[in-house]
């Protein structure tokens, strides 16, 4: 039988590939944050190298803490940055790895959504990905035992990604975690314009308002705006920066927001 674990493609790069330095580096950002509630039933958090947008996913990861023994199950999409597909690829890995250990597939859950004609098995498509693999070492850090449903999201409308998450959406015990970056290498005047704008839209559940250049996961953000606004359902902008007021120049930044949605 083949080796069913998803190893780490970005351990040592975008993050610490060493356990304790890589638990201590995330307990930093985290203590830096005023956890509040309510619990979110899902968030939207950036996947930039650690140094970069970790203080931004701390401010949304340190509010799921009160659910650490509530929530075991977690439902991650993030956008494909190498391999081009259409729709969502799903893996046939039992486990994805991190310094932090591993964290089991839900086979189960992959295998009700696997029924969709917009979601397919890719193995590639997860293989060098860095979208999803930054999200886990944080969740590990701030839940207990979880089980996690990868999916890479390629060219997919918020009906299709929105049905999927209909289909997984659960109640307390599930998580939905949407990873994206903001606007990708303009001036820090002009992306701070255009993240307060994707921001705006965000908080007022319009996906028709996200547009190519202003997030890189713009596909799977649509579909959680689409599911929320039919649900009735609140976002708020926790954090908003960008490369230039954490760890980089200001003449090409990366923007990174973090949202929680009740």
């Amino acid at each position: 039988m083949t080796n069913t674990v998803r190893t780490p493609a970005v351990a040592g790069m975008f993050y610490p590939g060493e356990a304790n330095e890589l638990r201590h580096t995330i307990r930093e950002f985290l203590q830096k944050v005023e956890a509040t509630s309510p619990v979110p039933k899902a968030i939207i958090a950036p996947h930039a190298g650690y140094v970069y947008s970790g203080p931004i996913a701390a401010s949304v990861y340190a509010r799921l803490k009160p659910a650490r023994d509530t929530i075991s199950k977690v439902v991650l999409l993030g956008p494909s940055h190498r391999v081009p597909l259409n729709g969502l690829a799903a893996s046939g890995m039992h486990s994805f790895a991190t310094p932090l250990g591993e964290i089991p597939v839900d086979r189960q859950a992959l295998d009700e959504i696997l029924t969709l004609p917009q979601v397919s098995v890719l193995e590639q498509a997860h293989a060098n990905e860095h979208s999803l693999e930054v999200q886990l070492p944080f969740l590990q850090e701030v839940l207990g035992d979880f089980s996690v449903i990868p999916l890479v999201v390629g060219e997919a409308t918020a009906e299709q990604v929105g049905e999927v998450l209909e289909k997984l959406w659960g109640g307390t015990e599930t998580l939905i975690v949407i990873s994206s970056d903001l606007s990708h290498y303009h001036d820090y005047q002009t992306a701070q314009k255009m993240d307060k704008l994707t921001s705006q839209a965000i908080e007022n559940l319009r996906p028709e308002d996200i547009h190519y250049e202003q997030a890189c996961g713009r596909n799977p953000v649509k579909g959680l705006l689409h599911v929320a606004r039919t649900r009735g359902m609140q976002a708020k902008t926790v954090d908003l920066r960008n490369s230039g007021d954490t760890a980089g120049p200001k003449n090409q930044v990366v923007g990174y927001g973090a949202y929680v949605f009740s």
